[in-house]
């Protein structure tokens, strides 16, 4: 009887024991493998990260190197204008002005007007000319490119505007020399009633 007692309470504090190991939930367990996950989705997007900087910092040099390119070729067409405004003028100089100077119909002492008028625009294009060879080659007090190209913009437009007003004189000689042509027609023509 003894052993019997013996086994019942051994049975009772087995089954009270084990009555509290089943209402417990027991030690949390810590799961690595979605921490380790974790970890390594964020070491990949640190590497995008800094993948995606690099590449802000390329196209930034790319967008600065096109502006200095685009600013190099507004500059280079302003000389390339100009230059062709320039030979527009030596053109007209060697056929235009000649042929009006040479004219019967240009009084002699109208021939140094002639000469004054288109001579100030010419001295204006050497001017120019020169300007623009100082501009170019002498880093012109060190300005930036933008301010070089606006200064050029602007002796192309002083260009644009000597061109107007060379061929706004020529036509004004030409117009005098072509009423008077016509006024020595009417005055010496021949009657014949």
């Amino acid at each position: 009887m003894k052993t019997k007692i013996k086994i019942l309470v051994m049975t009772v504090a087995l089954t009270l024991f084990m009555s509290d190991n089943a209402n417990a939930q027991g030690m949390p367990t810590y799961d690595n493998t979605n921490f380790i996950s974790l970890v390594k989705q964020l070491i990949e997007s640190g590497k995008q990260t800094a993948q995606m900087i690099k590449s802000v910092k390329f196209l930034k040099d790319a967008k600065e190197a096109i502006e200095k390119v685009s600013s190099v070729v507004e500059q280079l067409r302003a000389v390339e204008e100009i230059g062709q405004n320039n030979q527009h003028l030596i053109n007209v100089m060697q056929n235009d002005v000649q042929d009006i100077l040479n004219s019967p119909y240009i009084k002699p002492d109208e021939v140094s007007r002639v000469v004054q008028s288109f001579d100030a625009i010419v001295q204006n294009s050497l001017d120019t000319v020169d300007f623009i060879d100082e501009v170019l080659s002498s880093d012109y007090l060190k300005m930036s490119d933008a301010e070089r190209a606006e200064i050029l913009k602007a002796k192309e437009m002083e260009s644009k505007q000597m061109i107007s007003n060379i061929t706004t004189k020529t036509k004004r000689y030409r117009d005098i020399i072509s009423f008077r042509k016509m006024q020595d027609k009417v005055n010496n023509r021949e009657t014949e009633y």
